[in-house]
Formats: C-alpha cells, sequence, structure tokens
C-alpha cells in the first residue's frame, strides 16, 4: 500500500502552485520541502505525508481540503487568452488557474442560486479559417438580437453579459502581457471570462469584454492547437477584435453617427458609445468609412497626442469602469438568507477568504468577518401608525427537493 494521505490530487498541487506564481524551488523554500518531492508529489510518483502537505498547503496559503477535492472536468474547450503570444508561460498559466478556482466557486454557488441560463450565439464553426467578416457582423447583431439590445450603444455591457449567463471575473493580475481570458466549462455548459484590472479604463475594459465575448460567440468548436500556431493565433485574435467593433459599433448606427472621421470627432462619440478612440477609427476602417492610408494617418496624430497609453475621458470620474456583480451578489444572496455561514462557504469552495473576495468582487474582509449585529427595527408607538420598510431585490434561489 503507498504511504501518504488519501485522496492527494497532484493536479491541484499543480493548480495551486501556478495560482500563486510559483517554481517548484519557490514552493519548495516556502514549505521547507524539497524541490524534488514536490515535482513527485506533482508528477503522480510519491504521495506526500500529512506533515509534508499541511507544510505545502501553508506556504500555498490553502486549506489541506484543497489538495483532497478532485478538479472537476471542464472538457476541451481552450481558453483564449488576449496576447497570448506575447504573455509568458507562467502568467498564462496563473491566470488559467485562478480562472478556475472561479469556476470551482461558481459550481458551489449553482449548488444553491439559479444564475442566469447562458445564452450566447454559436457560429458552430469548427475552423477558424471558415470564418468570414460578413459572418461575424451577423453574429454581433444576433448576439445583440439575442440579448434585446438594439443598435444604439451598450450602457453596461458587463451586466448584459451576466444576464446572458456569462460569469465575469476581474482582477489585477501584475503583468502587462495579458489582458483576458475564456473559456466554455463542460461542467454547467457555462461560459467564463476574466479581465485583467492592470490598464483598465472603462473603454479599454469593454473593448476587453467585447474581445472576450467574440472567442465565446465564435471559437467555441475551436481546437487548444490552434492557438499554438502563429499565424493562426494571429487571425483568431483578429476575428475576436473585429467581432468587439461589431458589436460595440454596429454598422448601421454607428456608421450614421460619423459626422466627420477625426479624431475630434471621435472624442465627442466616445461618451456616448464607451468606445475608445482608437477602436472607433478600426472600425471606420472596417466599414471602409476611411481608406487604409487615411487610417494610419489617423493613429499617426493619435500617437503623437499620447492616446495610445491615455484617451481623453479616460479618468474613472469621467467614464466609471463597469463591474462584475453576479458572484458577489450571489455569495451575499446565500449569507444573507443564511444558507450558509461566510465559513461554511469557505469550507465548501475550499479557498482562502482572500481569494473568494478577490475572485467574486467582494470587499475585502467581507468573508472573513462574520459578526453581526441582529436586524434591527424602529420602536412604534400606540396609534402611531408609523411603519419601516425595505425594498428587497429578489434573486431566486433553487428550490428543495
Amino acid at each position: 500500500m503507498r504511504s501518504g494521505v488519501p485522496g492527494f490530487s497532484p493536479q491541484r498541487l499543480i493548480e495551486a502552485r501556478a495560482a500563486r506564481g510559483l517554481t517548484q524551488v519557490a514552493l519548495a523554500d516556502l514549505s521547507g520541502r524539497t524541490s524534488s518531492s514536490i515535482s513527485r508529489w506533482e508528477a503522480g510518483d510519491q504521495l506526500p505525508e500529512i506533515d509534508a502537505l499541511q507544510a505545502v498547503a501553508r506556504g500555498l496559503n490553502l486549506p489541506v481540503s484543497f489538495f483532497l477535492n478532485p478538479q472537476a472536468e471542464h472538457g476541451p474547450a481552450p481558453m483564449f487568452a488576449r496576447s497570448m503570444a506575447a504573455a509568458t508561460k507562467s502568467v498564462r498559466s496563473r491566470v488559467e488557474a485562478r480562472l478556475r478556482w472561479a469556476q470551482d466557486i461558481s459550481l458551489v454557488l449553482q449548488e444553491s442560486v439559479d444564475l442566469p441560463e447562458p445564452n450566447v450565439p454559436q457560429i458552430g464553426a469548427t475552423d477558424f479559417r471558415e470564418i468570414r467578416d460578413a459572418d461575424i457582423e451577423r453574429m454581433a447583431i444576433e448576439c445583440r438580437i439575442a440579448w434585446e439590445l438594439g443598435i444604439g450603444p451598450i450602457s453596461d455591457l458587463l451586466l448584459a453579459m451576466e444576464n446572458a449567463g456569462i460569469v465575469v471575473v476581474k482582477e489585477r493580475i501584475d503583468a502587462g502581457t495579458m489582458d483576458g481570458l475564456s473559456n466554455w466549462s463542460a461542467v454547467d455548459e457555462r461560459p467564463y471570462v476574466f479581465l485583467a484590472t492592470d490598464k483598465q479604463t472603462c473603454a479599454r475594459s469593454r473593448l476587453d469584454a467585447a474581445h472576450e465575448l467574440g472567442h465565446l460567440v465564435l471559437h467555441r468548436e475551436l481546437t487548444e492547437r490552434a492557438l499554438y500556431d502563429a499565424a493562426a493565433f494571429k487571425e483568431i485574435e483578429r476575428q475576436a477584435f473585429y467581432f468587439a467593433g461589431a458589436f460595440l459599433l454596429p454598422a448601421e448606427s454607428f456608421g450614421a453617427e460619423v459626422w466627420s472621421p477625426s479624431l475630434p470627432a471621435f472624442i465627442s462619440l466616445k461618451e456616448r458609445w464607451k468606445t475608445s478612440v482608437g477602436a472607433m477609427i478600426m472600425r471606420c476602417a472596417n466599414l471602409e468609412i476611411i481608406s487604409d492610408e487615411y487610417k494610419q494617418r489617423l493613429f499617426k496624430h493619435y500617437s503623437a497626442k499620447g492616446w495610445r497609453k491615455h484617451e481623453p475621458l479616460d479618468d474613472e470620474g469621467e467614464m466609471p469602469i463597469e463591474q462584475p456583480r453576479l458572484l458577489s451578489r450571489s455569495i451575499r444572496l446565500l449569507c444573507d438568507e443564511r444558507v450558509y455561514t461566510k465559513p461554511e462557504l469557505l469550507a465548501a469552495v475550499r479557498l482562502p477568504a482572500n481569494d473568494v473576495e478577490s475572485l467574486s468582487g467582494l470587499p475585502a474582509g467581507y468573508m472573513s468577518n462574520e459578526g453581526s449585529i441582529a436586524a434591527l427595527r424602529l420602536k412604534k408607538s400606540p396609534g402611531s401608525g408609523l411603519r419601516h420598510t425595505a425594498d428587497v431585490i429578489d434573486f431566486p434561489g433553487k428550490k428543495e427537493t
């Protein structure tokens, strides 16, 4: 019989180390174990003893139970990473692991909360080379129709995505080489999007979100292999960018509002459409409102003004940055309705409070603050007829059977 902790999952150790951005050597230093031991545990050649597993868990700031919970079978759908060609392998691995943790949280929440059913139109292409720009324009409009958005500006893109059953996560990753990630999970047949907040402005965040939506609509049937061919990856990314422009700036409505394809005109449209000047220039070129030569001239002036780093209206006070709500509201609902205490919920997801807060968009300290004062109400004087009421937002939960 093999010695060591029964039920230990080597894949969970690999995932945890990736999520923390640690090498085997770094984890060995943190845990007081050898890198060769960690290598054998990750390969499944040996099981760690309980004291060793406890030391590794402390080094990774995770409960021991995390390593005894097998990974969910999310299926073969690839993880689409923006700027994947430039991002380092360690950064990609870290963000992919963080998204898997968000999926773990979501799966626990779905045991008690009915999240919106996924409603994301699919192009159905198994080969990206079959997709034409006209197909992308059509799918962008189909998505707007399915979500009842009309053809005008979208007031809150993340809200629209979450209402369509897409779980959105935002986190800082401290790396400028990656902007987002998306994946369809086979466990719940639900799409997930991770957005980095490192270089965040309202317009940039919306473009990143629409770009990941493009992957979910256009590229669900693609294989992982396609992403590692440079030419193929470049075209797949171009298609996702094209979709983002077509979805945020429909040809019929946006095209009619471009009274002058100039930088001042685009600035005047930016607040209404909540889309960057750079994206509007590209959209006008795709719609043949401007020539390629004129596009290059516009981008030359654009760069000279320093707008590649910071455009007008990029400040938070001018255009507030959209935030996801679905995971945070689900957790608040379960805790408020006493379905879970906060410690019980942390035990169920097998993650520390700070990770749950960060991935779910909750304020720091929310999950670790269990104490609360019982609900208070105003006294009513005899005959006063005074009543004190509060509005309740309905968030349906699954019925018990």
